[in-house]
C-alpha cells in the first residue's frame, strides 16, 4: 500500500490517545513526539516535521476546549489538517480543455519511471475520451524508443519517435506538429532523464522546453531517494516551469516522505501517484483521500467512484435478474469481472476504512489469484450450469451432481472441493439476492433508498456469513460491516445522498469471497 509503513506508525501514534485515561500536556507531548519520529523515518524533511508539529500545537489548547468535545478527536483532526497542509501547496493543478491540442512535458532523474507514466498518463486521458499521443524525445538512454514503441502499441496510444534523429528538440517539435494537425487532444512529450549536475543535459531540456511550448510541464519524483528529492526538485524548479508533480514507486518504498518534502521545493501540486508497474496502476491525487488512507480512515466515495465508472446499470439482464431475485453464476461471473476491471486490488482495499493493514502485497496477490482461479472453474461450465437460476442445484444432486463436480474439476485443473467450495459461495450470495429482491429493495437496478434498518441488518448478516472471518474481524465484526454499507448506500462518491447500486453490493460481496 501507498506509504503503508508511515500510515501504520500514524495510526498507532493517534490510537494511543485512545489508551490513556486522560488527555493532558504530557499524553499530546508523547503524541506529538510519535507522530514526529514517523514522519523522520519516512524521510520527511525535518523543517516540516517541526512546521507539523508547531501547526498542531497552534490549534490546540487543552485547557480552553469547550465542555462537549473530544479531545481525542480535536488532536486526530489538528493532526490530519496539518498533513494535508504539508501535500497541497495551495496551487489548482493544470488541467486540459477539450477543443484545442495540450502539450504536456516530462522532466525528471534517471530511472524515476518517467517513460512509463507517460503512457500511463496517456492511457488515464484515453480511458477518459481523450485523444492522446506520445512522442518520444529521449535520445539518451538506450532502448527509450523501444519501450515506448512497444507500450503505445499495447495500449493502442498513438506515438512518434525516431532512431536516426540525434536531436531530441527537432524530435519533439516534429512529434508535436504532427499530433496538432491530427487535432489530438493531449500530446505528452517524453524527455530524457537527467541530474542536477548535469549542465549539458539541463541545457538539452530547455532546448526541448523552447521548441514544443508546453502548456504543463511535469516533474516524476522517484519516492525511494528519500531526502536527496528536495534539492533535485528545486533544480528542475530553477530551469524550468514545473507545473505539477507525479509521484512514482510508492508501492515498494516504505520511505516515500521524501517525495512529500519535495512539494514544498517545487510549491507544485501531486497530481497523479504510481502505485505499481502496470499500465492502470496510476492514481489521481486528492489531498484528503490521500491522507485518510494514509491514517486508515478508509476512501468509500473513491470505491463508489469506482463502481459506478463501470456503468453497471447498462446490464439490463443483470438488473431484471436482481428485481426478480435472482442471480445466476454467470452473473458472479461478471461480478467478479467487474471486480477486476476496478484496479489494483490494493487499490480497492485501501479505499475501505481499516483495510490499510490487512491487504499488504502478499493479501492482494493472494485475492487476485483466487478470484481467478474461480473464475477459471466457471469456464469449465456448461450454459445450462451457468445459466440456471438456481444452479447449486445441479452440482448437489447425488450422482450426477457429483459427475459435474469431477467434470469441472477436470476442466479447470482444480479439485472438486475447490468446486464445492464456489459452488457453496455461489448459493450463499444468490440466497441473498433472492431475499432482497423479495424485500423489494431493488428498484431500477439500484437499492432503494426507503431501506428499513431491520432490512440492513438482514443483509449485513448475510453478507457476514459469506466473508472470510480475517476479513470481517478486520472490519471490526458486525458493527464496522454495518458502517461500511450505510456509507455505502448513503453516497454517490459527490457527498450527495444515493446509490449504493446493485453493482456497488455485488462488487463488495465479491471482494471478500473465501
Amino acid at each position: 500500500m501507498v506509504l503503508a509503513d508511515l500510515g501504520r506508525k500514524l495510526t498507532t501514534a493517534l490510537r494511543s490517545l485512545g489508551n490513556s485515561p486522560v488527555i493532558n500536556e504530557d499524553v499530546l507531548k508523547k503524541c506529538l513526539m510519535d507522530v514526529q519520529r514517523a514522519l523522520l523515518e519516512a524521510d520527511v524533511n525535518i523543517k516540516l516535521v517541526k512546521q507539523l508539529t508547531d501547526g498542531v500545537k497552534k490549534q490546540i489548547d487543552l485547557d480552553n476546549i469547550g465542555t462537549g468535545l473530544n479531545k481525542r478527536r480535536v488532536i486526530q483532526t489538528a493532526v490530519y489538517k496539518e498533513l494535508c497542509r504539508i501535500c497541497d501547496p495551495g496551487v489548482k493543478p493544470w488541467k486540459p480543455t477539450k477543443g484545442r491540442s495540450s502539450v504536456i512535458m516530462f522532466v525528471g532523474l534517471q530511472g524515476s519511471g518517467k517513460t512509463t507514466s507517460c503512457i500511463k498518463l496517456a492511457y488515464h486521458y484515453q480511458k477518459k475520451g481523450w485523444k492522446t499521443a506520445v512522442v518520444c524525445a529521449d535520445t539518451f538512454r538506450a532502448g527509450a524508443y523501444d519501450q515506448v514503441k512497444q507500450n503505445c502499441t499495447k495500449a493502442r496510444i498513438p506515438f512518434y519517435g525516431s532512431l536516426t534523429e540525434p536531436d531530441p528538440a527537432a524530435i519533439a517539435y516534429d512529434g508535436v506538429e504532427i499530433f496538432k494537425k491530427e487535432k489530438f487532444d493531449i500530446i505528452i512529450v517524453d524527455t530524457s532523464g537527467r541530474h542536477k549536475q548535469e549542465d549539458s543535459l539541463f541545457e538539452e531540456m530547455l532546448q526541448v522546453n523552447n521548441a514544443v511550448e508546453p502548456d504543463n510541464i511535469i516533474f516524476v519524483m522517484d519516492a525511494s531517494i528519500g531526502q536527496a528529492c528536495e534539492s533535485q526538485a528545486k533544480a528542475f524548479k530553477d530551469q524550468v516551469d514545473v507545473g505539477s508533480v507525479i509521484i512514482t514507486k510508492l508501492d515498494s518504498h516504505a520511505k516515500g516522505g521524501g517525495a512529500l518534502s519535495a512539494i514544498a521545493a517545487t510549491q507544485s501540486p501531486i497530481v497523479f501517484i504510481g502505485t505499481g508497474e502496470h499500465i492502470d496502476e496510476l492514481e489521481p491525487f486528492e489531498t484528503t483521500k490521500f491522507i485518510r488512507k494514509l491514517l486508515n480512515m478508509g476512501d468509500i466515495e473513491g470505491l463508489i467512484d469506482k463502481v459506478n465508472q463501470l456503468k453497471l446499470e447498462d446490464n439490463e439482464d443483470l438488473k431484471k435478474n436482481l428485481q426478480k431475485g435472482r442471480f445466476t453464476l454467470r452473473d458472479m461471473y461478471e461480478q467478479f469481472q467487474n471486480i477486476l476491471k476496478m484496479g489494483p486490488f490494493n487499490q480497492i482495499m485501501g479505499m475501505i476504512p481499516g483495510f490499510n493493514d490487512f491487504m499488504n502485497k502478499g493479501h492482494e496477490q493472494e485475492s487476485t489469484k483466487r478470484l481467478r482461479k474461480l473464475m477459471c472453474i466457471m469456464d469449465s461450465m456448461s450454459e445450462e450450469e451457468l445459466d440456471s437460476p438456481e444452479g447449486h442445484k445441479l452440482f448437489k444432486n447425488n450422482d450426477d451432481g457429483s459427475r459435474r463436480l469431477r467434470r469441472v474439476a477436470r476442466g479447470s485443473g482444480s479439485s472438486p472441493k475447490e468446486v464445492f467450495e464456489l459452488i457453496d459461495q455461489y448459493q450463499k450470495f444468490a440466497q441473498m439476492v433472492k431475499k432482497m429482491g423479495g424485500m423489494g429493495l431493488f428498484k431500477n437496478g439500484d437499492l432503494s433508498k426507503n431501506m428499513n434498518m431491520q432490512q440492513m441488518n438482514q443483509i449485513n448478516g448475510h453478507m457476514a456469513k459469506m466473508m472470510d472471518p480475517r476479513v470481517l474481524q478486520q472490519m471490526g465484526g458486525m458493527d464496522g460491516l454495518k458502517k461500511m454499507m450505510q456509507q455505502f448506500n448513503q453516497s454517490d462518491g459527490s457527498g450527495r445522498p444515493g446509490r449504493g447500486g446493485m453493482g456497488g453490493l455485488g462488487a463488495l460481496g465479491g471482494l471478500n469471497f473465501k
